[in-house]
């Protein structure tokens, strides 16, 4: 189909690469995804997708390259030629970018700066985004908005800085179609076990069907601005159909700690989080980003987005999710959880 659009998704065996595949098969593009080869298949929350290379107009192509490998990123832009490429592959761990941090720097900022120049000489009117943090703010005080200075207080919030400068430098020198979206905290039941969120809900299955019984966490504080990942990839999506390219915040505009995080999600089943949940000082960052609250005013005027999961249910979602997952009933789980005290 000659006329169909494609795009390039670098990271689409992540929480958001693959949301953001779905939602462009169902808007009929051709997807190419850029994966990670590695002697472990990691692929499966794309697995629902997979189309058999034989097939006949298959619109989902997956490649295997690196962000650190500039001549596979310019090979593949070429032999793709994409109408738009989503820039979704980091290392995306904060406590991990302080124990890997060159690696960190090489695959997020040096990364971003590979995949511009590939665009740019191959194809400067491929349009791009970039997939910013909000771990950019730091500890610059809350709301945050896009006036906002960065203050960034880890290696991946440093490396996310320069690839968020780096995209605003190509657009100005080159008049390239390149936007930054500095996106705030964004879960789901795909989201990475180690990431404190589906930690937390994983735990809460396990320890509901007996596998384990405590959970180590780190700052308990925290506060961070949450919202539900598939509302997210949409406004990745909308950004690129706008007029012009813009760097915009994505948020829900309201604020939860880990605490209450896990005191929702132990609720869920009737429990205490009090009772399963210990603190280890090894999950306390080196130095903490302690709020995050985003100010996305801009986003929903321009582009008429709005997150339309609330942070209790993007918590259910998940926690549903892995009770599931433990080959548990959620509806029996919480129909006993209704019926015991928490505490």
């Amino acid at each position: 189909m000659a006329d169909r659009m494609r795009a390039l998704v670098t990271g689409i065996t992540g929480q958001d690469g693959s949301y953001l595949a779905e939602l462009l098969l169902d808007k009929e593009y051709e997807v190419h995804g850029l994966m990670r080869r590695s002697s472990s298949i990691n692929t499966h929350r794309i697995d629902h997708l997979y189309e058999d290379p034989h097939v006949p107009d298959r619109r989902l192509i997956l490649h295997y390259g690196d962000m650190a490998d500039s001549a596979r990123l310019a090979r593949l832009i070429d032999e793709v030629r994409p109408h738009e490429v989503y820039n979704l592959a980091a290392q995306s761990h904060v406590k991990v970018s302080f124990e890997a941090p060159e690696y960190t720097s090489d695959v997020d900022a040096l990364g971003t700066l590979r995949l511009l120049e590939a665009i740019y000489h191959c194809d400067p009117t491929i349009r791009l985004y970039q997939a910013s943090t909000s771990e950019l703010f730091g500890s610059a005080p809350p709301p945050q908005n896009e006036q906002t200075p960065f203050h960034p207080r880890s290696p991946y919030g440093v490396s996310k800085a320069f690839a968020f400068w780096i995209v605003v430098n190509y657009r100005e020198a080159y008049g390239m179609f390149a936007s930054n979206g500095i996106l705030f905290n964004h879960e789901s039941p795909r989201r990475g076990e180690t990431f404190v969120t589906r930690k937390i809900t994983h735990a809460v299955a396990r320890i509901v069907a007996g596998r384990q019984d405590v959970v180590y966490l780190g700052n308990l504080d925290a506060r961070r601005d949450w919202g539900y990942a598939p509302d997210y990839v949409r406004a990745m999506w909308m950004m690129l159909q706008h007029a012009q390219p813009m760097d915009l915040v994505l948020s829900t505009g309201e604020q939860h700690s880990v605490r209450e995080f896990a005191e929702l999600a132990f609720g869920l089943v009737g429990l205490d989080w009090q009772d399963h949940v210990r603190i280890d000082k090894a999950y306390v960052r080196p130095a903490e980003v302690d709020s995050l609250l985003g100010d996305s005013q801009q986003a929903r005027e321009t582009l008429g987005w709005r997150p339309t999961v609330s942070f209790q249910e993007v918590v259910r979602i998940m926690v549903e999710a892995d009770l599931r997952l433990e080959g548990l009933d959620p509806a029996q789980i919480k129909a006993v959880a209704g019926s015991t005290p928490t505490g």
